[in-house]
């Protein structure tokens, strides 16, 4: 039922479905946008918050063992950022992003997201060819919908997490969210 509703919630998203296809065209292997501008824009709407632009950047993940150079990445970043006359990029082969954050390897985009800080924040979205929205969602849908952030049991960093939460305010900017402190 959830997966519906943020099914739902990004068709009605004009310009991440413009972004959704913009990824699509590239090719990329296990190919998602992903992070703060699905979870923003649900949190946004969750909050009575239309019409707001929360995301700091466009966050695309895939995986690809094959080409894990990280001038590839730029190269798409550039790509998208002609193609589509939007900076705010970044691209990241998940196949190689174990090694920043030493974790053993990943063998999938979903593997990859299960080693990030929060829950809510492990959730990718993607457009195939026949126009139908796919989700990327380790740990579910539940924590994103009820506003709560807490860490993901794959990271192992509860000082990195709390900093992070710190940092970003998310609470100044969505009131109703709980923080779990662990």
């Amino acid at each position: 039922m959830l997966e519906e509703q943020l099914k739902e919630y990004i068709s009605q998203h004009k310009q991440l479905m413009t972004d959704l296809r913009s990824v699509r065209d590239l090719g990329l292997p296990q190919c998602y946008i992903s992070a703060g501008y699905i979870r923003n824009y649900v949190w946004d709407l969750l909050h009575g918050f239309e019409g707001t632009d929360r995301h700091t950047d466009i966050d695309v993940v895939y995986f690809d063992p094959e080409d894990v150079s990280v001038e590839r990445d730029i190269r798409l970043e550039e790509l998208l950022r002609t193609t589509t006359a939007n900076p705010k990029w970044s691209v990241k082969n998940q196949a190689r992003m174990h090694v920043k954050n030493g974790d053993e390897p990943y063998n999938s985009t979903q593997a990859a997201l299960t080693y990030w800080p929060e829950t809510a924040t492990a959730v990718g979205a993607r457009l195939n060819f026949e126009e139908e929205l796919e989700l990327c969602c380790p740990y579910g849908l539940e924590d994103l919908f009820a506003l709560r952030v807490r860490r993901s049991p794959n990271f192992h960093k509860p000082s990195y997490y709390l900093e992070r939460v710190a940092k970003k305010q998310w609470k100044d900017q969505w009131p109703q969210l709980t923080i779990s402190d662990d």
